[in-house]
């Protein structure tokens, strides 16, 4: 593929991702679309393996790991690792959130992460996510469910009634003013009732049987390639999707490949809010997984732990490039620019996993892929942002470097970055995968 087709690629991966819970949907059928094919595996059933076996693991619907098992035993040849995450900051439906006030239903929101409030005002939102029902055997299921039209909005303040918004910037009081309009209903109605409705209408589940829900309210505008030669795009869940997109897309491209080391990807959910929980890099996830394979393979301890000496994980997220509007939020001698290449995150407190070992080693795959790269730091008086590469590192470890394409208006719901830099990405990581 081209960097343009890369890229129209990425938004059309995203666009059928409007969750977590669909993101890991996404992946498990790009992988089961592909010429070569792949086992799902059963955490509550015995694992059997084969040397060059394509195989993933889903753990509660919104993480994922992935691999190619290699030729070679794991003690000898180690594994290659790429982790990312599935989640973005935004807004989660609380769970009793219809409200009803002057003939008008609001839905009840919670703060998912680190969003940047503001840009989910005036944006044409809906919801998506899973649903946990009751079935007709009395057990508990779950079904993903989206409403792909505009659903909910969060209408601004009109200017004459915030005067300085202009000047003081748009502030949202988090529990009063993020309540998102639904619909006008009569008084008689019950809101609740009506909610649950929409609910059963979309996913042939009847309200009665629906006990819980875990729902996303995302941007139903689509993704678009921007700018006048088409080197730039945008969407909602840039951050960190790009990244799963990058990875997913150069496994597959190696997949029919067959290399002595074992190839993994591990994409967790819950990395906004801190990554602690039995899906989140914080959990056992990852562990478990690859003491399975070890187990199933006939490795034992020792050799687990050899194979983990011997093995290298990049941590995928997405990085900050420079924005020339606001020049003093920025570390003077580390801008990164947008098309100029994959950028290495270095932290002194470990925030992010690099040090000068991991850093060279990816620098060295940079050259060797002849893409082009990049170096970051924080300012020192602004609070820097974390990864799960320093988790993961410390759980298993391995070592790790923290990378990622930059990107404007992190955290944003709406994103851009550079239509080169995911080509770039994607070269660099099947290079990783590529090696001997």
């Amino acid at each position: 593929m081209t960097a343009l087709q890369q890229a129209q690629d990425l938004l059309a991966f995203i666009d059928r991702s409007p969750s977590p819970w669909h993101a890991v949907q996404t992946i498990e059928n790009r992988l089961l679309s592909s010429s070569i094919a792949w086992q799902r595996l059963d955490e509550a059933e015995k694992w059997r393996l084969q040397a060059g076996g394509r195989y993933y693991v889903i753990r509660d619907d919104s993480s994922i790991v992935f691999f190619i098992l290699g030729q070679m035993p794991m003690a000898d040849a180690g594994i290659k690792m790429i982790g990312a995450h599935t989640d973005s900051p935004g807004l989660r439906i609380k769970p009793n959130p219809a409200g009803y006030a002057d003939g008008l239903v609001r839905l009840g929101v919670e703060i998912y992460g680190g969003p940047i409030l503001a840009t989910f005002t005036d944006r044409d939102l809906s919801l998506a996510g899973r649903i946990s029902y009751k079935t007709s055997q009395n057990a508990i299921g779950s079904k993903l469910i989206c409403f792909d039209q505009a659903l909910v909005r969060l209408p601004n303040l009109a200017i004459h009634m915030n005067r300085n918004v202009n000047e003081d910037g748009l502030k949202l009081h988090k529990q009063n003013e993020l309540p998102l309009l639904l619909t006008a209903l009569a008084q008689e109605q019950l809101p609740q009732t009506y909610f649950l409705a929409l609910l059963q209408q979309q996913s042939g589940i009847a309200a009665e049987q629906i006990l819980s829900w875990d729902l996303n309210v995302y941007d139903t505008q689509k993704g678009v390639i921007w700018g006048p030669n088409q080197e730039f795009y945008a969407d909602s869940q840039l951050d960190n999707l790009a990244c799963c997109h990058a990875a997913v897309s150069a496994l597959l491209d190696n997949a029919d490949v067959p290399a002595n080391s074992t190839s993994l990807c591990a994409f967790f959910d819950h990395e906004e809010i801190g990554s602690g929980s039995n899906r989140g890099a914080e959990g056992s996830f990852l562990a478990d997984v690859l003491q399975r394979i070890a187990a199933a393979t006939g490795s034992d301890k020792e050799d687990y732990h050899r194979a983990l000496a011997k093995s290298f994980l990049l941590s995928a997220d997405m990085a900050h490039a420079y924005q020339p509007n606001f020049p003093n939020a920025y570390e003077p001698d580390h801008k990164v620019f947008v098309n100029q290449g994959p950028v290495i995150k270095v932290n002194a407190s470990h925030r992010y996993s690099s040090e000068s070992i991991s850093e060279a080693l990816f620098a060295s795959w940079c050259e060797q892929a002849e893409v082009p790269y990049q170096k970051y730091t924080h300012r020192c008086d602004l609070p820097c942002g974390s990864t799960i590469g320093p988790i993961a590192s410390a759980k298993l470890g391995v070592r790790a470097v923290d990378i990622g394409s930059p990107m404007w208006a992190m955290h944003s719901v709406r994103e851009s970055a550079g239509v080169f830099d995911h080509d770039y990405l994607i070269k660099v990581m099947k290079n990783f995968f590529s090696l001997p």
